[in-house]
């Protein structure tokens, strides 16, 4: 009968050829903590009667080796996204171009002159990175980068409406992804919240009449959502004028960083970046990493006066970008200053597709794995931007015996593979995978159809 005296000790263990590969692999402290935890394990599943016998050296090195492996995958992976959501918040919204990732590498990669001024030989500010080229693209006076756009939002009404009232009509009173609620930011801030207007109208007069109380004024744009039906909102040149008239400042939050007109790719209308600044937005905060295209980011564009306030209010530090950021987005608003968007940044090209080029890649899909049908379907922008907006595209339609289980198994593929499900069926949309990755796609597809 075998007691646990028949279990080998760690130094037994590590006296074998397995533990040295593993050691030379993984190191000798990690080992070592694995090796006593696979023991421990194996010690009170015995005394527990669930195991009646001890596994032996190769056995018990073996479950030691899966134990650093599972200590060790990381869990922020590179995956296929066949869902046909371009702007996939889950799954990190924007792919960068190449050109965006070669200059985050180049700066990771070693020094750089994040705060360095090459000219005088001393410290230089980090805030000068990417300004340049934001004041030739939207015609701003001044401009930072900060690390989101939840961040340059509390940043700007820290910096300009501390103990100050910020007039916001109550349809814009929104909450986006992660729980960032538009009044909670404005409660943080030290703002005090001065609501207008009905959930689905707000008049010109509204704001007039606030206005005579003091106080900035500010819009949230509804990224993520819609007011349809019985509705009014006065344009924002209306409001900006009346803003000045009464000698304040105007604060447009645009979320989604559109630079392009969206309905060039059959979309509605989303308000750009340049429009804002042209109606006479004072400070204008949007992302880098939804319609824009580029790393995760805030950016904010406005007036010098207020942009010093801004740049040297104390919460500037905490938000601050690093240096593979702000080289991120200086190199992914070159491309929209050359005119070279929508041929070299990944989401742009994906809007660009027409049906007809999407069609030929998913019968290319069909005909290679055997099987399935290409079919009519709709792929979303996704990432909180132009909420209920699609284009039409075509599927690739698969008839498995369990759609949920098929598509955890594509999950388990290297890399994995996010695909979706509709009336029974996988669906895989051609238009968010990139070519680079169609055979990586189709060995995940016919691994899992011949599993």
């Amino acid at each position: 009968m075998m007691t646990l005296r028949d279990l080998p000790s760690v130094d037994e263990l590590l006296q074998t050829q397995s533990a040295a590969e593993l050691i030379a692999q993984h190191g000798r402290p990690l080992t070592l903590s694995a090796i006593r935890q696979t023991l421990a394990g194996i010690r009170s599943r015995f005394l527990a009667g669930e195991i009646t016998s001890l596994p032996l050296h190769g056995l018990i090195l073996s479950q030691v080796d899966s134990l650093l492996d599972a200590w060790l995958k990381p869990t922020l992976r590179p995956v296929i996204n066949a869902s046909g959501v371009i702007l996939h918040t889950n799954l990190g919204r924007a792919p960068l171009s190449d050109a965006t990732i070669r200059a985050m590498d180049m700066v990771a990669r070693g020094y750089s002159t994040l705060e360095y001024d090459l000219e005088k030989g001393a410290r230089g500010s980090r805030l000068i990175h990417a300004e340049s080229v934001l004041q030739k693209l939207t015609g701003a006076e001044s401009a930072v980068v900060v690390n989101n756009n939840a961040s340059a939002v509390l940043l700007v009404l820290s910096a300009l409406a501390n103990r100050k009232r910020v007039i916001i009509s109550r349809s814009q009173m929104v909450e986006i992804g992660g729980g960032f609620r538009v009044p909670d930011v404005m409660k943080q801030s030290g703002a005090k919240l001065a609501e207008i207007g009905t959930t689905n109208k707000v008049h010109l007069q509204d704001y007039e009449e606030a206005l005579q109380e003091g106080g900035l004024v500010m819009r949230a744009h509804r990224s993520n959502f819609k007011i349809v039906g019985f509705t009014a909102e006065p344009e924002l040149k209306e409001i900006v004028d009346l803003t000045h008239k009464a000698g304040s400042i105007f604060i447009d939050d645009l979320g989604s960083g559109a630079m392009y007109d969206t309905a060039k790719y059959g979309l509605v209308h989303e308000p750009t970046v340049q429009e804002s600044l042209a109606a006479g937005a004072d400070v204008v905060c949007f992302s880098g990493d939804k319609l824009l295209g580029g790393p995760q980011a805030g950016i904010i564009v406005g007036k010098k006066e207020l942009l010093d306030k801004i740049k040297k209010h104390p919460l500037a530090r905490a938000v601050r970008a690093d240096k593979t950021c702000l080289a991120g987005v200086t190199a992914t608003l070159l491309h929209y200053l050359k005119d070279e968007a929508e041929r070299e940044i990944p989401i742009l090209k994906m809007m660009s597709l027409t049906p007809k080029q999407i069609w030929g890649r998913a019968e290319a899909w069909r005909q290679e794995l055997g099987q399935g049908q290409v079919i009519e379907g709709e792929s979303t922008v996704g990432g909180g931007s132009l909420p209920d907006e699609s284009f039409p595209t075509f599927l690739l339609s698969l008839t498995v015996e369990s759609p949920e289980k098929f598509l955890k198994k594509l999950r388990t593929q290297n890399p994995p593979v996010i695909a979706r499900t509709a009336n029974d069926k996988v669906l895989l949309d051609p238009r968010t995978v990139p070519p680079e990755q169609e055979g990586a796609l189709l060995v995940g597809l016919k691994n899992t159809l011949n599993s």
